[in-house]
This record gives C-alpha cells, sequence and structure tokens, in this order.
C-alpha cells in the first residue's frame, strides 16, 4: 500500500515535468513538419505559429514549478555567499518571502486575466484556441510554483551551482 502511495506521489511531482515534456515533443515534431512542408512541398502551415507560441507558454509555466524543486531557477548567489553565516540566514528568509509574495501576487494577477478571457470570449485568429486555454495554466503553474518552492526549502534543495561547488571543496 505505501508502494502504491509513494507511486502515485511521485507521479504528482513530476507531473508537470512530464507536461512540459509532451508539449516540447509536440512543439519539436510540429516544428519540422513545418519546416518540410514550407520548403519541401511549398505548403505552409498557416497556423503553426499560434500552436507554436502557445506550446512555449505551456512549457515555460508547466516546467516553473519542476525548476523550484530542482533548484534550477536562476539565481545571483554570489554575493548572499560573501556574508556572513547569519546574514545568509536572515537573507534567505528575506529572499524567500520575496519569492512567496511575488509568486502570489502573479497568482492573484492571473486570475484576473483569465477572467478578463473568459468575459470577451477571446480566441487566437486561425485556430480559434480560446485564450483561456493558452493562458489558464498559468494559475496552475503559480500554485505548482509555491508548493515546490516550499518541497525544495523543506528537502535542502541547492542549486546546481552551489552543488557544483561544493563537491569541489
Amino acid at each position: 500500500m505505501e508502494k502504491k502511495q509513494n507511486k502515485i506521489a511521485s507521479v504528482l511531482m513530476n507531473l508537470d515535468i512530464a507536461v512540459a515534456s509532451a508539449i516540447l515533443a509536440i512543439l519539436i515534431v510540429l516544428t519540422f513538419l513545418g519546416v518540410i512542408w514550407r520548403y519541401i512541398f511549398d505548403a505552409p502551415f498557416t497556423w503553426l505559429e499560434e500552436v507554436q507560441t502557445s506550446c512555449l507558454v505551456w512549457i515555460v509555466f508547466a516546467a516553473a514549478g519542476a525548476a523550484f524543486r530542482t533548484g534550477n531557477h536562476v539565481a545571483i548567489e554570489m554575493i548572499v555567499d560573501l556574508m556572513p553565516a547569519k546574514v545568509q540566514k536572515i537573507m534567505e528568509w528575506f529572499i524567500s518571502i520575496v519569492v512567496v509574495a511575488v509568486v502570489g501576487y502573479l497568482f492573484f494577477q492571473s486570475i484576473g486575466f483569465i477572467q478578463v478571457f473568459i468575459k470577451s470570449g477571446r480566441s487566437t485568429s486561425m485556430l480559434k484556441i480560446p485564450y483561456t486555454a493558452v493562458y489558464g495554466i498559468a494559475i496552475f503553474s503559480y500554485i505548482d510554483m509555491i508548493f515546490s518552492y516550499f518541497y525544495s526549502i523543506i528537502k535542502g534543495v541547492k542549486s546546481e551551482a552551489k552543488e557544483a561547488a561544493s563537491s569541489n571543496e
């Protein structure tokens, strides 16, 4: 029973990576086919740019939580690392507060943003994909980012740069 729960937890923890990977695969295949159709068959996909843009939005938002969980978000740690240990702890708390505040702010702003798309019924020009489908992932992504951020803090996840530096010592 515990093994099954661990497997379910693992799937849920990596769902964002799976979604981003699947969308990336779709983006690569469609872009490759678009090049073939344009230059070999002289029949470009007129809708391809809309799908590519939507795929990029989904990849970025889907992978953002995973970047928090694995310590791969861009961070400038050099200045904090030069500070005394007590000040570093204070800075870590300050940075955590700022991260949560910014992601929380973006979460609430995205709700209003999506509500505008719902009310207006706006969609892409060629395929008529509702913008709520394109940008709706943002709401889930911000929730995933918050959970992933706290997960990384609890698990003590270090950035790749810090791990590389500590393994060289």
